[in-house]
């Protein structure tokens, strides 16, 4: 059984006040959050907005240069007890290329004690993966499925799955989350899923957590996340109107139409005769990554 099994201190990853720079790019500035047990989260973020560099500090590949990463109380860097609770599934290739597949699946089970190299195969027949072949010759998207496949046979506590999906066609993406959740249901456990397919995860994640220019715009569950978006459209002197003093994330306009979207409960008494609707996920972390930052109106 592995070390962890019986550590009663399961209580999730924290990201203490993080700065980390590339020469004069600040990729991350002062982040903090914190990612429960347990839980499935959305890292969402545009490309370049520190999503891969926060990954790769909770993962130890890079340290950063003020603040710390702590996974279940201890300090993620340079720590093999923290470091064992982890596997991210990544664009970057653990393998050599020449290595069957199977071979690939049998070298993991030695390295992971919690490696399921029998689920692995059942996988790799689900997806149509030929485990005869080398990494090296797969597709594209049959690289990703392969790795995939390491990362859903794994029971570990926590799993990253960064950019999961690219390169896979549909039925495979479906197939994918569906197992993903199978999983989950079966061994809960914290998985953390980057992405900027917002609407293909939306139904799948309970907490989210949106990163622009290396910041934490916000965090919430996303009930919560929908709860506090709405949009009112209308004419653009009665949607101005409504605007004034309330926290606007961004505006459509078409001729003498416009659609806001705000942050907040919408005021049915103010409304008259503007619609309101529900904001999309994607359409929410669209404009909000758009500005970088809430206003108010007015």
């Amino acid at each position: 059984m592995p070390w962890w099994k019986g550590d009663m201190r399961m209580n999730g990853i924290e990201i203490n006040d993080v700065v980390k720079r590339y020469k004069d790019v600040k990729a991350l500035d002062h982040v903090s959050f914190r990612m429960e047990e347990g839980k499935i989260y959305g890292l969402l973020g545009r490309n370049g907005a520190g999503k891969s560099t926060l990954i790769s500090l909770i993962t130890n590949r890079i340290f950063p240069d003020s603040g710390c990463v702590l996974i279940d109380g201890e300090n993620a860097a340079e720590n093999g007890r923290a470091q064992d609770k982890i596997f991210c599934m990544s664009e970057k290739d653990l393998y050599p290329r020449s290595m069957k597949v199977k071979k690939a699946f049998k070298l993991t089970s030695g390295f992971y004690e919690e490696f399921d190299e029998e689920q692995a195969l059942h996988y790799s027949e689900m997806f149509g993966l030929n485990v005869k072949k080398s990494i090296g010759s797969l597709s594209t998207g049959y690289r990703s499925i392969f790795k995939l496949i390491v990362a859903l046979s794994l029971n570990l506590p926590y799993l990253i799955f960064d950019e999961p999906v690219l390169g896979l066609d549909a039925n495979h993406r479906e197939l994918f989350y569906k197992l993903l959740l199978n999983d989950f249901e079966k061994h809960p456990k914290t998985i953390i899923i980057a992405t900027h397919l917002i609407e293909e995860v939306a139904g799948l994640i309970e907490e989210i957590v949106i990163i622009d220019k290396g910041r934490i715009l916000l965090q919430a569950s996303s009930e919560e996340l929908m709860e506090q978006g709405y949009s009112v459209s209308g004419p653009a002197q009665d949607v101005d109107a409504y605007c004034r003093g309330r926290t606007v994330i961004g505006i459509d306009e078409l001729g003498g139409l416009k659609v806001a979207y705000i942050m907040g409960k919408a005021d049915e008494d103010s409304l008259g005769r503007l619609m309101v609707s529900t904001i999309s996920m994607q359409k929410l972390f669209v404009k909000l990554t758009e500005n970088n930052a809430m206003r108010k109106d007015g």
